[in-house]
């Protein structure tokens, strides 16, 4: 068994957005010992650090995180495509939002409220012409805090992977997981 370094045990605390204290609470020791033994200046016994790792181990399985809000199937359009293709998506898919990838990357999204805003006539535009900004992105590590905070400002979240869009999140998906 390889022994986590105090400099482990912090890294994978903060990770998980705990405190000394409540990290302290779940493994049944002091909230002084935990901020010992991450300084270094304390050696734990084997029994108080496996109670550690285990109250982190039983927290991080607790995270919800984006890949497990994330829809993979990614109904997109692209800059190039016309207004009026970008619309019908959007109605075949009942969504009233979409992302715009240009080769799998974001680069801007559309809405029914972007289209009705550029008034009559507006079918054969490029996408690209009237989009608004893209979504923000987040990994699929993110948590549900970071993208429940980015959704109170923005329609939706996309999932990249190496800058690659591989999913979205909606406030929908928040509520569905979390009921």
């Amino acid at each position: 068994m390889e022994l986590p370094t105090p400099q482990d045990l912090r890294e994978r605390r903060t990770s998980l957005d705990l405190t000394q204290s409540a990290l302290a609470e779940m493994a049944g020791v002091s909230q002084p010992l935990i901020a010992r033994i991450e300084g270094g200046d304390v050696d734990p016994r084997l029994s108080t650090l496996r109670r550690i790792v285990s109250a982190l181990d039983e927290a991080e399985g607790s995270v919800v995180r984006a890949e497990d809000l994330m829809n993979e199937t990614l109904v997109s359009v692209a800059p190039d495509d016309s207004v009026a293709d970008a619309e019908r998506r959007m109605e075949e898919a009942a969504f009233s939002q979409l992302p715009v990838l240009q080769n799998g990357l974001p680069v801007g999204s559309i809405s029914f409220s972007d289209i009705r805003h550029e008034g009559e006539n507006v079918g054969q535009k490029a996408v690209a012409e009237i989009m608004s900004e893209q979504f923000p992105t987040v990994s699929r590590e993110d948590s549900v805090d970071k993208i429940s905070n980015l959704l109170d400002y923005y329609k939706a979240v996309i999932v990249t992977e190496s800058g690659e869009a591989v999913g979205i999140i909606t406030e929908a998906d928040i509520a569905a997981e979390l009921s």
